[in-house]
């Protein structure tokens, strides 16, 4: 449990610093840890809004929240992420699933790491239509597995030029904490044993401080392309991990 929660202090801070919450990176190291199967999603998505709401409250104080930006992601994926939340899955099926959804989001990452710092950037306008579908599956993935979903939408974003650096950082926390908040509304909706689960609150704990020092870290140390270049390690390193706990 000790070395559980050193990991899960080392994800919130690497997270936290490029605005994510780390949801996917705890549901693979409690899967390598053998934490109870059916107190996953609960666990990482709790971790997720508390790592993510101080900054989502900090982008909100700076008015650094593009909420037209945010709206039509958040239309397409609130219902899902519940909906999603409160469909049971078995153990296997959720490996796999988490294997692939830690592997491709160490490559979108990866990619991120590009866009940042860029002097020149031209914004297209992404159709509402089409911004509400990827809100859609985004939120249905999310909800499935328990993550936040900002570890897609953030690079997405980049990708497809939908807005400003800053923006779209705040656009991803505050998407991963309202995500997260319905996500639990729909675990809460399956048989969940809160007492075995509340035997976690030390992970709870650390994910704050770590939180708190991520943020820090971002505003006096390290670049964003530096932070999402050393997450994206960290993810890929966790998917590889997984692959070779599925084969064995």
């Amino acid at each position: 449990m000790i070395i559980l929660t050193i990991f899960f202090f080392i994800t919130a801070i690497l997270y936290s610093s490029i605005g994510f919450g780390g949801g996917s990176t705890y549901l693979a190291l409690m899967l390598i840890w053998d934490i109870p199967f059916y107190i996953f999603p609960i666990i990482a998505l709790i971790c997720n809004i508390i790592v993510v709401t101080g900054n989502s409250i900090n982008f909100l104080r700076t008015k650094n929240i593009n909420i037209n930006l945010l709206t039509p992601y958040l239309i397409g994926s609130v219902p899902f992420a519940f909906f999603g939340a409160s469909i049971s899955i078995n153990k296997d099926l959720f490996e796999i699933l988490l294997f692939f959804i830690l592997l491709i989001a160490g490559i979108f990452l990866l990619l991120e790491s590009k866009s940042f710092n860029k002097d020149q950037i031209v914004i297209r306008q992404v159709s509402k239509v089409i911004s509400i579908f990827i809100g859609s599956i985004i939120g249905f993935i999310s909800g499935l597995v328990g993550i936040g979903g900002g570890i897609f939408l953030s690079p997405i974003l980049f990708l497809i030029k939908a807005g400003y650096p800053k923006h779209i950082t705040s656009t991803a926390s505050l998407f991963i904490l309202i995500n997260s908040i319905f996500g639990v509304a729909g675990q809460l909706t399956k048989d969940i044993v809160l007492n075995e689960f509340l035997n976690y609150w030390p992970l709870f704990i650390v994910v704050l401080i770590g939180g708190q020092i991520g943020s820090f870290l971002n505003i006096k140390f390290l670049s964003n392309k530096v932070l999402a270049l050393m997450t994206s390690f960290l993810v890929i390193f966790v998917a590889i991990r997984m692959g070779f706990k599925l084969i064995s």
